[in-house]
């Protein structure tokens, strides 16, 4: 049995989806690359869904922030998070270590592979 605690040999991939016209978005864009620091680990990807839409389609991204976690190209984590640093902080702390199959649909483990290879 693995230990949950255990890091991965992969690292997290932690992609925000948003738009520049996002007031909300803009806001949290700091607080998002203020974790960079605390999980030198992962990589952070800030994705505009329409300058980058072609690694975002056909997925429809309709509320924002939406966060994409990955590791190894399968998607651990896919939704709209509120920008609280907190939140977002115990989110991704949830992901690491994590192992299995995921239970997120097809075309959002599709997703998490364009993002790990853009």
């Amino acid at each position: 049995m693995s230990n949950p605690n255990a890091p991965l040999s992969e690292p997290l991939l932690v992609a925000c989806l948003c738009a520049q016209w996002c007031g909300t978005c803009k806001d949290y864009a700091p607080l998002f690359e203020s974790l960079r620091s605390e999980f030198p680990q992962a990589t952070f990807r800030w994705i505009d869904i329409e300058d980058e839409s072609d690694v975002v389609d056909p997925i429809e991204v309709e509320d924002f922030p939406t966060l994409l976690i990955a590791s190894a190209g399968q998607a651990r984590f896919f939704g709209p998070v509120m920008p609280h640093i907190e939140t977002v902080r115990r989110l991704i702390q949830s992901q690491q270590g994590q192992s299995g199959a995921s239970r997120l649909p097809p075309e959002i483990q599709a997703l998490a592979l364009r993002v790990s290879e853009a």
